[in-house]
């Protein structure tokens, strides 16, 4: 099994490639897709989020209200701490399930938006670092998803620098060119991946 991990700063098209590595037959892992499903309804997950924090963070449909819940936890570090006791055993436990269920010969990947940040490089054999310059990334942020400038500015900003996360970098997958071009990238990245 080799255990690689994906991130890019936000706009950068990490996406783009954890979906095209999927296709070539890479086992993903998306922490943040578990975070969310692990606290969805009728999970002991959120039935534990609304013991600590109370009926008020349920939307009317009995989901989660992350904005409330943030709203919460992020004027207050002990919910914070709360918040995250429940989360990371349950994200932790479904992440080593996928793990476990990964054939040996398994290319894992660990879709991380805040691998430099949390200093997790060193958990991983291979780290790709999708890169794109801050200006492209601030055009697709405010073009494609409908952010302001002034959010999309302010996200980047957020984050590690592009000179962080390139320093962790195994592998680089340049993406500021089309659809096409980004392809031809993975699936070069692919072939050295799993030759």
């Amino acid at each position: 099994m080799l255990k690689v991990g994906l991130t890019g700063g936000i706009g950068s098209g990490k996406s783009e490639v954890s979906k095209r590595l999927a296709q070539r037959g890479a086992v993903v892992i998306d922490a943040d897709k578990i975070a969310r499903e692990v606290v969805e309804p009728g999970t002991q997950g959120l039935a534990r989020v609304v013991a600590a924090f109370g009926e008020e963070i349920l939307r009317p449909d009995g989901s989660l209200d992350r904005e409330r819940l943030g709203s919460i936890v992020f004027a207050d570090p002990d919910k914070l701490a709360t918040l995250n006791g429940i989360v990371h055993p349950l994200v932790g436990e479904r992440v080593a399930q996928l793990q476990q269920d990964a054939p040996d010969d398994a290319v894992v990947v660990y879709d991380v938006p805040l691998l430099v940040e949390n200093k997790l490089a060193p958990m991983y054999e291979v780290v790709i670092v999708v890169d794109a310059a801050d200006e492209v990334r601030l055009e697709r942020l405010t073009r494609v998803r409908g952010m302001s400038e002034q959010d999309a500015r302010a996200r980047i900003a957020a984050q590690a620098g592009r000179e962080e996360r390139l320093a962790v970098a195994d592998v680089v997958i340049p993406n500021e060119g089309s659809l096409d071009d980004l392809d031809a990238r993975v699936a070069e990245v692919w072939r050295r991946l799993t030759g």
